[in-house]
């Protein structure tokens, strides 16, 4: 227990706080914009991301990764929010938190084996380019200083990490372009222009709503799209993170972790939020390994709007802008490019269309759990062809069955035999098949009722162990 809480907390003090500085300068103004887009006040984003931070840090099951609120979460408070307000929103975070907890209590993390890599790599991809996309408002046909400082950004955080590597490159940007900005007075837009932020702590509060069946039934649906989306970004986020380290990490512990901070921070007036995928590449390639630079992002967020809120609403929007953009070209998997001429093409295929919907809806969950149906589906047409060989030895007829007999290769199954053969002995084989389902099972029952129509003596051999038991409770015929 005391190695493992060295091994988490502290084994990487120096890097971990530096990582956990740069990432709560990098929250600030996404909390801001997620509020926005979620049609709250700044400051409920805000509390949302110290809060999920700081606890998530003790609770989570991946060290070293970043959760806050997220747009992907923001998108879908929006009707809630309109429609019913914020205290509907703070009751509906703290089921979420519920649903999560519920979820991880029954290892729900299992379901991550249900996702293919094409669909990773599609999910990453569009991640990398809603990230970009993101940023695009904040310097476009805004002014020649604004592209001026969003290059700089870009030329320190690649160029300085290659002499110097004791303070990260990005937190270095921050530092230098902000002053510069001050005292040279800029006209740049800042965090500042994003929205108001006020310099009061979260306090425990219980959401202003009718506790009836009523409620229930309105923040319900809500609760459980959040609480789908926000564990499906965690925990591929939380695989991201695992390979990017070389690290392993408790994906279950992690479903029960963000359910404990959305329960606690629905009370504190925070929004539902998740892992972040662009803080948590941050934090990583700037040296963030353990739980300390979670818990520093969460708290030293907190102290900048607190102490520093006046220093902070300075900062030049481009700076953050071109560390955002540094995260999406980081982010992007380039050799997908290579992997879409060598991989097959129903892989292919998935990987685009996770990217397109992904980036048409703004929506992770959408693309993601299209691409896993798009691969079931080519999974099943490929594995669904099955072949039947005719072997004729005067009134003996034997049939080779090969492949996976299940509901969707039944159809060629049954089309396969010759049914115009009379008084014979007809052996069907299935050494080389594999019975999966009643489908399956109804189809043999089919083939044999036909040929015993034509007075045929029908023998089934060869079936394993499994496909037996399974035609044995099944069948009608007896065989």
């Amino acid at each position: 227990m005391v190695e493992r809480l060295k091994r988490e907390w502290f084994s990487n003090i120096k890097g971990d706080v530096l990582a956990g500085i740069v990432v709560a300068l990098a929250l600030i103004p996404e909390a801001i914009a997620f509020s926005i887009i979620a049609g709250v006040d700044p400051m409920v984003g805000l509390y949302a991301s110290f809060c999920i931070a700081v606890i998530i840090a003790f609770v989570g099951g991946r060290p070293g990764m970043i959760s806050a609120a997220t747009g992907a979460m923001a998108l879908l408070m929006l009707p809630l929010v309109r429609d019913h307000g914020l205290e509907y929103l703070l009751a509906a975070t703290i089921l979420t938190g519920v649903i999560q907890l519920v979820f991880g209590i029954f290892k729900v993390a299992k379901v991550m084996k249900f996702i293919p890599r094409a669909v990773m790599i599609g999910f990453v991809n569009a991640l990398a380019i809603l990230i970009f996309m993101a940023q695009v408002p904040h310097f476009l046909g805004i002014s020649n200083m604004t592209y001026v400082f969003v290059a700089i950004t870009l030329l320190i955080v690649y160029v300085v990490p290659r002499f110097f590597k004791a303070i990260p490159a990005p937190l270095i940007a921050i530092i230098i372009l902000t002053t510069i900005a001050i005292y040279g007075n800029v006209d740049l837009r800042t965090v500042g222009d994003l929205g108001e932020i006020t310099k009061v702590l979260p306090v425990f509060l219980i959401p202003d709503i009718p506790f009836s069946l009523e409620t229930l039934m309105i923040i319900l649906p809500y609760s459980f799209a959040l609480a789908i989306v926000g564990l499906l970004e965690s925990l591929l986020t939380a695989s991201i993170v695992d390979d990017m380290t070389d690290t392993e990490s408790d994906k279950n512990k992690e479903s029960r972790g963000q359910g404990i901070a959305n329960i606690i921070n629905g009370f504190f007036g925070g929004m539902a939020g998740c892992a972040m995928i662009g803080q948590s590449v941050i934090n990583v390639k700037s040296g963030g390994r353990g739980r300390l630079s979670t818990f520093v992002a969460g708290a030293f967020l907190m102290f900048l709007i607190i102490v520093l809120g006046d220093l902070v609403v300075q900062i030049p929007m481009p700076v953050l802008v071109g560390i955002m953009i540094m995260v999406s070209i980081g982010t992007f998997d380039w050799s997908s490019f290579s992997y879409l001429v060598k991989a097959p093409r129903t892989d292919a295929a998935v990987m685009l269309v996770t990217v397109g919907i992904v980036v048409a809806t703004n929506d992770l969950s959408k693309g993601v759990i299209a691409g896993v149906i798009l691969s079931a589906i080519f999974f099943v047409a490929k594995i669904s062809k099955i072949k039947v060989t005719e072997i004729r030895q005067k009134d003996n007829l034997t049939f080779q069955v090969k492949g996976q007999l299940f509901f969707a290769s039944v159809e060629d199954f049954v089309d396969a035999f010759d049914y115009t053969v009379k008084d014979s002995n007809i052996t069907i084989d299935f050494t080389e098949a594999h019975v999966w389902d009643d489908s399956a099972v109804g189809a043999i029952d089919k083939v044999i009722l036909k040929y015993k129509e034509n007075n045929n003596y029908i023998v089934i051999r060869g079936l394993n162990e499994s496909s037996k038991r399974m035609v044995d409770r099944l069948a009608v015929n007896d065989l």
